[in-house]
């Protein structure tokens, strides 16, 4: 047996991820047989359980004493030291779980669990001995593994409600066993959890499902835990998914590498219960309230848009757009804008005779959607008269000629389709006023003469034509057929020569 010092042990980059790894089972299925034990028949066997566990927790105890020397630079310890420190643990361990084992089988249980517990506390004996070149009654193990598969008690975080605060948890680790305890010990405490068994199959998973926590391993074959974080924190779709570095690396460099890139958390291999627990616990709370904040987000945003269309519905478009930028709209003079106002004869007595949904179809197979065939923008409706604008908002060639081919169409529509309107409309171009008008209920209005001069044209029309002035039949006699209806005299106008349109 080498008397040399422990410098081969600590040989190797790895090594500590092999040493912890068999006592990190130990201890985790240690724990869950101690928490099984409930009926009379276990009971008897919860007195060495718990001397597995202690005796596991001590050879824990030793392994970190162990890296901590030769991290600090002290002196190392000696092969004797090492076997003096873990030989009384170790043995422990494998004579206890062999009687429970023989226990277990001679009552007709289930002795699985324990099966793991013996099986790894050979293979520390079997590492160690190899480490230390000495013979096989004679060492124990340094560390236990590299996995953040701690084990969590029964008592769980609650929400603010009293509830347990659960939620689906993808563990990835490529330690079989390793995911097995955690696994089953997340399950118990009600966790949907997932497996992968390395950074590639886990990013696949969480493309696929839905998480909300990960706990990840650093080291992996074909994709280690960086190579998952640089991707994960690399997505926008993902950036924000809590991750739980599981590692046995303490150094310094490590911890701060994974926070940079993006961890929620760092914690050491093996953990202790209660703050792998509490670690998990924050960060589920943690994601909880930012899906909450998005929820939040997302429906303000729902209801800003459905606000941003209304105020578009009311006013034009670059009207409501000016008041939300500058919260207010300075009134503007427009000096070629025509003028339409359509009344639809018998208005009145057919809204008593119908549904309100029946004449709103008809209005806005009328009124809207011709309006806005021809590039006119409805102003607004005023009992049976509606009324419109062409090159207000938007400059036209022609405002008059828009103006006329909708009144045009309009009286035509109402005539030859269902319920067969009549409508008088009239038509004039000229300069106007317009801003909006109220402070708390908006509307988007217009003034002036060529307004209230459209406004007498529609009254002055026949019902089913189309009336305008000599000032707007002189910008469409190249475009439409028209017919003089000599002068006449309109209120607050005197006489006026008017044409008719066809």
């Amino acid at each position: 047996m080498s008397t040399g010092s422990s410098t081969d042990l600590l040989r190797g980059s790895n090594l500590k991820h092999e040493l912890r790894t068999p006592l990190n089972h130990i201890i985790g299925y240690c724990e869950m047989l101690i928490e099984e034990a409930e009926d009379e028949e276990k009971k008897a066997s919860l007195g060495e359980l718990q001397r597995i566990h202690a005796a596991g927790r001590q050879l824990l105890s030793a392994v970190n004493r162990l890296f901590d020397r030769e991290d600090a630079g002290e002196p190392h310890l000696t092969d004797a030291e090492l076997q003096t420190q873990w030989r009384a643990p170790l043995n422990q361990i494998i004579g206890a779980a062999e009687m429970l084992e023989e226990r277990a089988v001679e009552a007709g249980r289930s002795a699985a669990d324990l099966q793991k517990i013996h099986t790894a506390a050979r293979n520390l004996l079997k590492l160690v001995c190899e480490r230390l070149r000495s013979s096989p009654d004679g060492t124990l193990p340094a560390d236990a593994p590299c996995f953040a598969t701690t084990f969590l008690r029964k008592e769980n975080a609650a929400t603010p409600g009293g509830q347990p605060l659960t939620g689906r948890i993808l563990v990835v680790d490529d330690n079989e066993l390793n995911r097995d305890m955690l696994s089953r010990r997340l399950e118990r405490l009600g966790h949907t959890v997932s497996r992968a068994v390395n950074g590639r199959q886990a990013l696949e998973l969480i493309r696929r499902e839905t998480y909300d926590l990960i706990l990840l391993d650093v080291v992996m074959p074909e994709m280690n835990g960086y190579e998952v974080l640089d991707e994960l924190k690399a997505d926008s779709a993902l950036r924000a998914l809590p991750v739980i570095v599981l590692s046995a690396s303490n150094q310094n460099e490590d911890v701060i590498q994974c926070i940079e890139m993006g961890a929620d958390d760092y914690l050491l291999k093996p953990f202790d219960p209660v703050l792998l627990q509490a670690r998990i616990s924050a960060c589920l709370e943690k994601k909880r309230l930012r899906d909450q904040e998005v929820s939040y987000l997302r429906q303000i945003q729902e209801e800003k848009q459905r606000s941003e269309d209304l105020l578009h519905v009311i006013l034009p478009r670059d009207i409501a757009i000016e008041l939300k930028t500058t919260r207010a709209v300075r009134p503007r003079r427009f000096d070629n804008v025509g003028v339409l106002f359509c009344d639809i004869v018998g208005f009145t007595s057919f809204c008593e005779r119908h549904a309100p949904e029946h004449i709103h179809t008809h209005l806005q197979s009328l009124v809207e959607q011709l309006a806005a065939r021809h590039q006119l923008e409805k102003v607004k409706t005023i009992g049976d008269c509606f009324m419109a604008t062409a090159g207000l908002l938007e400059p036209l060639d022609n405002p008059a000629l828009n103006c006329a081919r909708c009144g045009l169409e309009m009286v035509q529509l109402a005539k030859t389709h269902p319920p067969f309107w009549q409508v008088r409309v009239g038509i004039h171009v000229g300069p106007v006023s317009a801003g909006v008008v109220g402070h708390r209920k908006y509307q988007y209005d217009i003034w002036g003469d060529t307004v209230n001069t459209a406004a007498r044209l529609q009254h002055a029309a026949d019902e089913g034509s189309v009336c305008v002035t000599a000032e707007t039949w002189a910008l469409l006699r190249d475009h439409c057929r028209g017919e003089c209806q000599g002068r006449i005299s309109i209120k607050g106008k005197g006489e006026l020569e008017l044409f008719r349109l066809a």
